[in-house]
C-alpha cells in the first residue's frame, strides 16, 4: 500500500497545527488554568478531549467522505447539507471566524503599545487592511499553502511559544490558587464545554478537506490510504495542539498566585512583560499574530474553495477576494461585538456539528440509516435554536421549563439525551418502515 514520506506527514501534520491554532486556542488555556486551580489536570484533561479530540475526529471523519461536509449533511436531506454547509462556512469564514483573527491579532500585538484615544479606530484599520492583504496573497496560490505554512511558519510559531513557557517556568515559582467556583463540582465537564470555545470542531469540517487535498498533492492514493495518512497528520497536530495548551495553562495557572485577571489575554500580556520586559510583550505579539494569520489564510481558502464548488460559474480568485474583504470589514466591528453576535449561532451550530461527527465516525454501525441521522439532529438542533434564542433574549417560559429537566442541562449538553432518543427513535422508525427515502445506500 503506498505512503507518503515521513517528512511529508510532517509538513502535513505541522500545517493542520498551524490551521487549528489560533487565538482562542492560546487565550482560553491559561485563564482555564487560573480558574481550575488545584483542579488543573481534570480540567485541562476535558479542555483536551473537545479543544484536540473532537476537532480531530472531525478531521478523520471528513476525510472518509468523498464531498465533505456536504456529503455528511446529505445523510439528513440534501437541503439541509446545504444550509448546514453554507451556515459552518459563512461563521467559520467571513462572519466571525476570520474577522476575530484579524481582531485578536491587533488586540494583542499593536493595542498594549498605544495609549487610550481616538486614533485606535484608525490604527484598527490600517492594521486589519495590512493583515488581510497578506492573507489574501497567501490565499490565492492553494498548492504552495502546505510549504508557507508547515514550514515557515508553524516553527517561528512554535519556538517563540517555548520561549515564553521556558522562561515562565524559571521567574515563576506560584502555586496553584484555590478552586473557583465554577471548576469545584465537575472540573473535567466544565473543561469539557470551555474547549468548544476554540470553534475548532466546526472549523474541523473546513480543514478535512485541507488535509486531503495536501495528502494527494503529494502522493495519488485511495481512499484508505488517504484517511491513514491524514490520522498521521492529526496525531502530529494533535501532540503540538495539547502540548501548547498544557503548558500555557500551567503558565496560567502560575501567573494566578499572585494577581487575579480578567482573561486570558491579560494573563499572557501580564507574563510576558514580567518575564521578558517589553521584549517579552512583543514576543507576546508575534505569537498572537502568526496564530491568527495561519488560521485566517486556511479559513479564507476553505470558504473559498466551497463556494467556487457550489458555484463554478465564479472563480476561487474572486470568491478569496470577497471573502477578504468582508472579513476586513467586520473585524472593525470591534472583538466584543462579534463575540456578541456569534455566541447565539455556535450554540446552535455545535450540537448538531458534534452528532453529525459522532454518527458519521459510527456509520457502518448502524448501516447509515437515515432516520437515525434525521432522528438525533433533528432533536440536538432543536435544543440548541432553543439555547441560541435563548441568548437572544427570546424564550418561552414554558418551553424553558420543559428543557431545564433536560439531563445534563445546566452543564450546556442537554440536547445530549434527546439526540440519543432521537437516534433510537429514527432506528426503529428506519427499521419497521425500511424504504430507499430512509435508508439509502451508504
Amino acid at each position: 500500500m503506498g505512503s507518503l514520506k515521513g517528512k511529508e506527514t510532517l509538513t502535513i501534520g505541522l500545517m493542520l497545527f498551524a490551521l487549528f491554532f489560533g487565538a482562542g486556542n492560546l487565550i482560553f488555556p491559561p485563564f482555564l488554568g487560573q480558574e481550575a486551580g488545584t483542579n488543573f489536570w481534570p480540567a485541562m484533561l476535558g479542555f483536551v478531549v473537545t479543544g484536540v479530540g473532537l476537532p480531530l475526529l472531525t478531521v478523520v471523519v471528513i476525510s472518509m467522505a468523498k464531498d465533505g461536509v456536504k456529503e455528511i449533511g446529505s445523510r439528513v436531506h440534501p437541503v439541509f447539507a446545504l444550509v448546514f454547509s453554507v451556515a459552518i462556512y459563512l461563521s467559520i469564514g467571513p462572519f466571525f471566524g476570520i474577522p476575530r483573527s484579524g481582531n485578536v491579532a491587533f488586540e494583542m500585538s499593536v493595542k498594549p503599545f498605544l495609549a487610550e484615544s481616538g486614533s485606535q479606530t484608525a490604527i484598527l484599520f490600517l492594521f486589519t487592511v495590512l493583515f488581510f492583504a497578506l492573507v489574501y496573497w497567501v490565499t490565492l496560490n492553494p498548492s504552495k499553502m502546505v510549504e508557507r505554512i508547515g514550514s515557515m511558519l508553524t516553527p517561528v510559531l512554535l519556538a517563540a511559544i517555548v520561549l515564553l513557557v521556558i522562561g515562565s517556568f524559571f521567574k515563576l515559582d506560584g502555586a496553584f490558587r484555590a478552586v473557583s467556583e465554577k471548576y469545584t463540582a465537575s472540573p473535567f465537564a466544565t473543561g469539557f464545554l470551555e474547549g468548544y470555545l476554540t470553534m475548532d470542531t466546526i472549523a474541523a469540517l473546513a480543514f478535512g478537506i485541507i488535509v486531503v487535498g495536501a495528502v494527494q498533492q503529494k502522493k495519488a492514493l485511495e481512499r484508505r490510504q488517504i484517511v491513514r495518512e491524514t490520522v498521521k497528520a492529526g496525531v502530529i497536530a494533535g501532540v503540538g495542539l495539547s502540548f501548547v495548551y498544557v503548558t500555557v495553562g500551567l503558565l496560567g495557572a502560575k501567573m494566578a498566585s499572585g494577581s487575579q485577571f480578567e482573561n486570558g489575554g491579560e494573563i499572557l500580556t501580564a507574563a510576558a512583560k514580567l518575564i521578558f520586559g517589553v521584549p517579552g510583550m512583543l514576543l507576546l505579539g508575534l505569537i498572537v499574530t502568526l496564530a491568527c494569520f495561519t488560521t485566517a489564510v486556511g479559513l479564507v481558502a476553505a470558504t473559498s474553495q466551497f463556494f467556487h464548488k457550489l458555484i463554478p460559474k465564479v472563480s476561487y480568485k474572486t470568491f478569496t477576494l470577497a471573502v477578504t474583504l468582508v472579513s476586513l470589514l467586520i473585524s472593525n466591528l470591534g472583538l466584543n461585538q462579534i463575540i456578541s453576535i456569534s455566541v447565539p449561532v455556535l450554540i446552535v451550530l455545535y450540537p448538531i456539528t458534534i452528532v453529525l461527527v459522532i454518527l458519521s465516525a459510527l456509520h457502518r454501525f448502524f448501516k447509515g440509516a437515515r432516520g437515525v441521522y434525521v432522528g438525533a439532529v433533528f432533536t440536538a438542533g432543536l435544543v440548541g435554536i432553543i439555547d441560541g434564542l435563548k441568548t437572544f433574549g427570546i424564550e418561552s417560559e414554558v418551553v424553558m421549563s420543559l428543557v431545564q429537566t433536560l439531563p445534563l442541562y445546566a452543564q450546556g449538553l442537554g440536547w445530549l439525551l434527546p439526540a440519543l432518543v432521537g437516534a433510537l427513535v429514527g432506528w426503529i422508525v428506519d427499521k419497521f418502515l425500511p424504504s430507499k427515502e430512509l435508508n439509502p445506500a451508504s
